[in-house]
């Protein structure tokens, strides 16, 4: 019976430190329910009904410093692609709906490559880099991911502001390294392209 757990399982998050308890509430997602904006009453930022919320270009706010190590051992910081439309993919191997939605973003990077779009991963919650290694060559992945197993560069997005906050999740930035579009879903190539091209076509 789940009467006895749910105290125990209050009790530990009551314990927590508040980083540890946010990051538990913010990596609950791989499911269906990928529509809820967040940010709350002082956010510029609009929701579609498609579930993409995109913020206008005087209202952008700068990224925060996401940097690591890759799925294959080198050193990436996302600030070395401004200039250039850049999506982050926060994805996992164990998650449903990251594989479903893979071969549209190995899809859509490959279309965009030449447009200036530069795809980049964020994997975590993957204890080991074996699962995720395997996953984006069973896809055919062609961009790199930062290696994230505790979602610490989740935490990192300013309050208010496109945070990724479930997984998957995609943001979008500029190509002055500003958070314009995210998506709490999994995306197919037709949605991506929502996301990008306008942001390709920005002068």
């Amino acid at each position: 019976m789940s009467y006895g757990r749910a105290p125990r399982r209050r009790f530990t998050l009551l314990a927590a430190p508040a980083a540890v308890v946010a990051l538990a509430l913010t990596l609950t997602a791989c499911s269906g329910d990928g529509n809820k904006a967040g940010g709350g009453g002082n956010t510029h930022f609009v929701t579609g009904s498609g579930g993409i919320s995109t913020v206008a270009k005087a209202d952008r706010e700068a990224a925060p410093k996401l940097d690591g190590e890759t799925l294959d051992g080198k050193q990436l910081d996302v600030a070395d692609y401004k200039g250039k439309v850049v999506v982050l993919n926060v994805w996992g191997s164990w998650c449903g709906p990251c594989r479903l939605e893979a071969q549209y973003f190995a899809r859509v990077a490959k279309e965009t490559k030449d447009k200036g779009v530069q795809f980049v991963g964020i994997n975590t919650r993957d204890a080991q880099k074996g699962p995720a290694i395997s996953f984006e060559k069973d896809y055919g992945v062609p961009y790199p991911s930062i290696f994230d197993p505790t979602g610490k560069l989740m935490l990192r997005f300013p309050k208010g502001t496109l945070n990724p906050q479930a997984i998957p999740s995609t943001v979008v930035l500029d190509r002055d390294g500003k958070i314009a579009a995210r998506s709490l879903a999994a995306l197919d190539d037709t949605q991506l392209h929502k996301m990008i091209d306008p942001l390709i076509a920005e002068k």
